[in-house]
C-alpha cells in the first residue's frame, strides 16, 4: 500500500481505495489473478495518475486522494479524508446541475461536467469532472470514483475564441460592404449580413445564385484570384435589377492561407486556400459623379448650342443676303453686255457697281464672322454611354410631354472611333426633333423607341417615335439646310437634320429616314467600325 499513508486511518484508506480500483477492473473485464500486475502495482498508478482521483462513500465523504488531487485543489490528503466533496465547491454552481449529477448516479450511470470550484487558497477553478458509480458483484454501488482536472484555462481559451468570434463576426455585419469567404471548390464558407441582402436583391435562388452572378461578372479577375491566387481591387461591375436605376459597385479580391484542423496535418501541416471577395456599392457616388458629369455635360451643350445656333443665324443671314446679290450681279453683268453694244448708261452701272461690291463686301464680313465649329480630335466612344448621357440631358422634357422610353442597347456592342461631342448633339437633335414631334396635342400615344446593334464591320443605331412623322415628299428634302416641315415665324429654321447628316458624314456613315415605318418617323444612323 501507499508509503504516504501512515496510520490507522491510512491502512483503512487504502483498503478502501484498493478495493474501488479492484471493482473498477472488474467491471472493466481485468481481473487481478489473470493478471502478473499486484494490487500495489495499480495503487500507485491511481497515486501518481496525472488526474485528481478521489473515492467517496455514498454520501460524497472523501475515502481517498490522490496526489494530483492535492496539486489541483491545494488540500494534503489528510485534510479532506473524512470531509465531504463540497468543501471543494464554491456554492455557485446552479442546483440543477448536482440533481442531474445524482441523477445520473442513481441510475449507475457516470455523469460529466463542469462545477465551480474554490481551492484551499480561495481561488476559483473550473473543474472538469467525471464521476463514475463502483459496482460490486451484486450489482450494488458502493463507492463512487470522482476524477477531475483544472479546466480553467481551457475554458478561457474557448471563450476568448468564442469572443473573438463574435467581436469579428459584429464587425465583419458592421462593416458597410459586402463579404463572402469560399473554399477552393467556391462553396460559401461565411458571409456577412450585406453579402444576404445583396443576394436578396439581386438572386432569386439565394447566395449560392447571386454568387454565380457575382463570379460571371468579374470573369477573368476571379479566375486569376482562384488559379494564381493573383489578388485584384478596385474592379467595377455594374449590375441592374429592372427597375430602371443599375447600381454599381467596387470589387476587391484576395486569397486567405489557413491550416488544416484534421489530426494529421498536425506534425505536417497542411494549408488550404480560400477567397476574400468584398463588394462595396458606390451607386450614390457614381450617380454624385454622373450628375456632376451631366452638368459639365449640360454647360458644354449649351456652349455648342450657342456656337451652332449663331453659325446657324450668321448662315441664314448670309443665305438670305446671297439671293439679293446675285441679282445685283446678273443686273451688272447685264449692264455690261448692254455697253458693250453701245447702250450705255453710265450712272445706272456704276450705281450697281457700287452696290454689289457693297453686298458683297457684307458676305465676306459676314462669312469672317462666322464662328469656327468646335476642334475635337476622335477617340474611342461608346455609343451606349452617349445615348444614355442623352436621354439623362432629355429626361425633364420627357416627363413633361409625358413621354415613354423603350430602350434596347446591345448588351456588346464594339467602341467607335469618333467626335465624342459632336457624336453627342448629333444624337440629342435627333431626340428633341422626336420630343418636339410627339409633344402636339392631337399625338395620344408618345413612345420613344431607341435600338443599338452592331454587325462586323458598322453600328446601327435606331431613333423611332410615335409622331405624325414626315412627308414622303420630304423624305431627302429635310437633310438640306434651311428647309424645315415646322411653321415658325423665323426664317432660320432647318438646319438641324442638316447638321446630323454632316456629323454623320464626316465619320463616313449615312443617316436615312426608314420608308416602311409607318407609325411614325424612324430614322437610322449607320457608323462604320473602320473609320479611324
Amino acid at each position: 500500500m501507499s508509503q504516504s499513508k501512515s496510520s490507522s486511518d491510512a491502512s483503512s484508506l487504502s483498503v478502501a481505495a484498493d478495493s474501488a480500483t479492484h471493482q473498477a477492473m472488474i467491471n472493466a473485464g481485468l481481473h487481478l489473478k489473470d493478471s502478473n500486475l499486484s494490487e500495489e502495482v495499480f495503487f500507485q498508478a491511481v497515486e501518481h495518475c496525472p488526474v485528481a482521483i478521489s473515492i467517496t462513500d455514498l454520501k460524497a465523504n472523501i475515502l481517498y486522494a490522490n496526489r494530483s488531487f492535492t496539486q489541483v485543489t491545494g488540500y494534503a490528503d489528510s485534510e479532506v479524508v473524512g470531509k465531504n466533496e463540497s468543501i471543494l465547491s464554491n456554492h455557485t454552481t446552479p442546483r440543477i446541475v448536482y440533481q442531474a449529477l445524482w441523477g445520473r448516479l442513481a441510475q449507475q450511470k457516470p455523469w460529466t461536467g463542469m462545477l465551480v470550484n474554490r481551492r484551499k487558497d480561495g481561488q476559483l477553478y473550473l473543474a472538469e469532472l467525471t464521476v463514475a458509480p463502483v459496482i460490486n458483484e451484486l450489482g450494488e454501488t458502493v463507492y463512487f470514483l470522482g476524477m477531475h482536472r483544472d479546466g480553467t484555462e481551457v475554458h478561457q481559451l474557448q471563450q476568448r475564441v468564442l469572443n473573438q468570434k463574435l467581436m469579428m463576426e459584429s464587425m465583419i455585419n458592421s462593416v458597410p460592404a459586402a463579404m463572402v469567404l469560399l473554399d477552393a471548390d467556391e462553396k460559401i464558407v461565411m458571409q456577412n449580413q450585406g453579402f444576404e441582402r445583396l443576394a436578396q436583391d439581386f438572386a432569386a435562388g439565394g447566395n449560392s445564385a447571386f454568387l454565380g452572378m457575382l463570379t460571371r461578372q468579374l470573369e477573368g479577375h476571379f479566375e486569376r484570384l482562384k488559379g494564381e491566387r493573383s489578388h485584384f481591387n478596385s474592379k467595377e461591375i455594374t449590375m441592374d435589377r429592372g427597375d430602371g436605376r443599375p447600381r454599381h459597385f467596387s470589387c476587391f479580391g484576395t486569397t486567405i492561407e489557413i491550416a488544416q484542423e484534421s489530426p494529421d496535418a498536425f506534425f505536417e501541416q497542411d494549408i488550404s486556400h480560400y477567397m476574400l471577395l468584398m463588394i462595396n456599392d458606390i451607386s450614390d457616388f457614381r450617380r454624385h459623379q454622373e450628375e456632376m458629369h451631366l452638368n459639365t455635360l449640360k454647360a458644354l451643350m449649351a456652349e455648342e448650342n450657342l456656337v451652332q445656333g449663331m453659325r446657324e443665324t450668321v448662315n441664314g443671314a448670309i443665305h438670305q443676303l446671297q439671293g439679293p446679290v446675285n441679282l445685283i450681279a446678273a443686273a451688272v453683268s447685264t449692264l455690261k453686255r448692254r455697253a458693250a453694244r453701245g447702250d450705255k448708261d453710265d450712272l445706272v452701272l456704276s450705281a450697281a457697281e457700287e452696290a454689289l461690291e457693297a453686298g458683297q463686301a457684307a458676305l465676306d464680313n459676314l462669312i469672317d464672322s462666322l464662328p469656327p465649329p468646335l476642334d475635337e480630335s476622335k477617340q474611342s466612344i461608346n455609343i451606349n454611354q452617349i445615348i444614355r448621357e442623352v436621354l439623362s440631358l432629355c429626361t425633364d422634357q420627357l416627363l413633361c410631354q409625358g413621354i415613354t422610353i423603350n430602350w434596347k442597347p446591345s448588351l456588346h456592342l464594339p467602341s467607335l472611333a469618333g467626335q465624342e461631342r459632336r457624336l453627342r448633339s448629333m444624337f440629342k437633335q435627333l431626340v428633341d426633333n422626336a420630343i418636339e414631334a410627339m409633344s402636339a396635342r392631337e399625338i395620344r400615344q408618345r413612345d420613344l423607341h431607341i435600338v443599338t446593334s452592331a454587325t462586323k464591320e458598322l453600328l446601327e443605331i435606331e431613333i423611332a417615335d410615335t409622331g405624325p412623322g414626315i412627308p414622303e415628299q420630304d423624305i431627302f428634302r429635310v437633310f438640306q439646310p434651311f428647309y424645315s416641315t415646322k411653321t415658325t415665324p423665323s426664317g432660320f429654321r432647318g438646319m438641324g437634320l442638316s447638321m446630323v447628316q454632316e456629323v454623320v458624314a464626316d465619320h463616313l456613315g449615312s443617316v436615312f429616314i426608314d420608308t416602311d415605318y409607318k407609325q411614325g418617323c424612324r430614322i437610322i444612323v449607320q457608323l462604320p467600325l473602320t473609320n479611324v
